[in-house]
């Protein structure tokens, strides 16, 4: 059995994808396998993955399913006992892999890590900014705002996912976050403090720069607070944020002529701020 399952999902980036998987077979650890799950491309992803033939498992879905399909079909097949995830448009360093697991051996008592990270815009290296600084330990309450775990700079124990399920299949965007908020309130964040993936970014088809991704993350916000072991304090600083955010929406929603979806946003986040919100918005 491999010691690390490496998943990389992939929808119609068929040269980016290529650089992606050349950075984990350049790896100086070499216990681990490669799956890349193809996310029903149609730009000849298939045929660029046919150069690592005997390299890397490719897992092709018939269907789009998106981003969480494509990781879950992996953690599904993976038979690693360390889960490690690389976004198609990141990279990572050489040396990633053999020094995260280097450090989750020296603190036994972690199920979850990162690395930090260096982000390129357009080919221009830039510094990320102070909101997205990360940090190690028990870290939900400033990852109530925003995602502050990168998928291409984690490793998990497979565990994780067997006791709280994989990413959000019902979530078209902010699938990660949502993970994140379900993990960070149950288990440490170990951080590797050095910079061991790169991070790309600046292309057209990248979700975090489409409008109306609070939509997602207050739906992951409300599943949280619907964890009833969740303890009291976390829940008071949950309401706040989903309070704020979904303000936030609706006047997103109303400058944009839907009248309706911001009185629902306005509607429940008033709604916070006496009792805790039942069902969740459609």
């Amino acid at each position: 059995m491999p010691r690390v399952s490496v998943i990389i999902p992939t929808y119609n980036r068929a040269a980016l994808v290529q650089e992606a998987v050349a950075s984990v077979l350049a790896q100086t650890c070499r216990d681990f396998e490669l799956l890349v799950v193809d996310d029903a491309s149609a730009d000849g992803t298939l045929e660029a993955l046919a150069v690592f033939a005997g390299k890397i498992q490719v897992l092709s879905r018939p269907v789009r399913g998106g981003v969480s399909a494509a990781r879950n079909t992996g953690i599904a097949a993976a038979q690693g006992e360390w889960l490690a995830f690389l976004d198609s448009d990141d990279l990572w360093l050489p040396e990633k892999l053999a020094r995260q697991l280097a450090f989750m051996e020296a603190k036994p008592q972690l199920l979850l890590s990162q690395s930090e990270e260096i982000w390129v815009r357009r080919g221009v290296k830039v510094n990320p900014p102070r909101t997205h600084k990360k940090e190690g330990g028990r870290i939900l309450l400033r990852s109530l705002e925003r995602c502050l775990v990168s998928p291409s700079a984690v490793m998990l124990h497979r565990r994780l996912f067997a006791d709280h399920g994989g990413f959000d299949e019902e979530l078209p965007a902010a699938e990660d976050y949502d993970l994140w908020l379900r993990l960070t309130w149950r288990y440490e964040v170990g951080l590797l403090p050095e910079p061991l993936i790169i991070k790309r970014g600046g292309h057209a088809d990248q979700l975090s720069r489409q409008w109306g991704l609070d939509r997602w993350r207050i739906r992951a916000l409300q599943k949280l607070l619907g964890e009833p072991d969740l303890p009291e304090p976390y829940r008071r600083a949950v309401r706040r944020t989903l309070a704020r955010k979904c303000a936030i929406y609706a006047q997103g929603c109303k400058k944009r002529g839907k009248a309706a979806e911001a009185q629902e946003y306005h509607r429940l986040g008033r709604s916070l701020e006496d009792r805790p919100p039942t069902g969740l918005i459609p």
